[in-house]
């Protein structure tokens, strides 16, 4: 396992990522990951290399690079304290209100094309995986960016579907590969009105999907440094990844 921090060029400077490579020969097919809100971290880098160990190169990218570095962005505190995760989302949210789907789809070209241009990645479809505000964005990508993408994975992701025009599900038609939705149940960030939404948009344009509500976890489930970890829906998840690059990149 060889885990990394680089810089990708994007069209407005350059982003700080985590790049992860499994042991043996190459080649593998690459997975982009899109962080949660919280941002990249020591969490993010395990969760990275768990899934690389299963023979992708998996690459991380600081999404709010234009406004913050990964080291002034870290949390101040254990997000395990009382009131910590409250005070970090807080300066999170502001970050968020700035990235538009104009910045994402001008970042998700630059991330797809490093992804593309690295050694070792091989030539067949690529995988999208995002974490709470990063699941839109693997969708995003994925719908961007069809002839690259084959599998798609979101995990307690927020604001997917909403009353926009640019909302994320109103773009899922264009995606050319398969989906995979984990839902937190009682989410305020992904009611079932919204889960619907998602669903039936889907549906529609043929897209194969899994969407499931994992009941009983809370937004924010997979992250096992903040109180809403859950370990039997975490490794629910994994379950469900796996499976999904599995059958779908070769």
């Amino acid at each position: 396992m060889n885990s990394t921090t680089i810089d990708v060029p994007t069209q407005d400077g350059k982003a700080e990522a985590f790049l992860v490579r499994p042991d043996g020969d190459g080649p593998h097919a690459g997975v982009l990951m899109y962080m949660d809100a919280i941002g990249l971290r020591p969490r993010i880098r395990e969760m990275a290399e768990r899934i690389a160990e299963w023979g992708y190169i998996v690459l991380v990218p600081n999404v709010f690079y234009r406004d913050t570095s990964v080291a002034d962005f870290a949390p101040q505190a254990d997000l395990l304290e009382a009131g910590a995760r409250e005070a970090h989302m807080a300066r999170a949210m502001k970050l968020l209100g700035a990235h538009d789907a104009r910045r994402a789809q001008r970042d998700a070209g630059a991330y797809v094309k490093a992804l593309r241009g690295m050694e070792g990645v091989a030539a067949g479809d690529l995988g999208t995986i995002g974490y709470c505000m990063g699941g839109a964005l693997a969708l995003r990508t994925a719908a961007q960016h069809p002839a690259d993408v084959g599998a798609a994975g979101t995990f307690h992701a927020g604001r997917i579907a909403t009353d926009k025009p640019d909302s994320v599900h109103r773009l899922v038609g264009r995606i050319d590969g398969e989906v995979y939705a984990a839902h937190a149940d009682k989410d305020k960030s992904m009611p079932p009105k919204a889960i619907s939404q998602l669903e039936k948009a889907l549906r529609q344009a043929y897209v194969p999907f899994t969407s499931e509500v994992y009941r009983g976890a809370a937004h924010g489930f997979t992250m096992a440094d903040t109180p809403a970890y859950d370990e039997a829906a975490t490794e629910r998840h994994f379950k469900a990844l796996q499976s999904l690059f599995g059958r779908t990149l070769r």
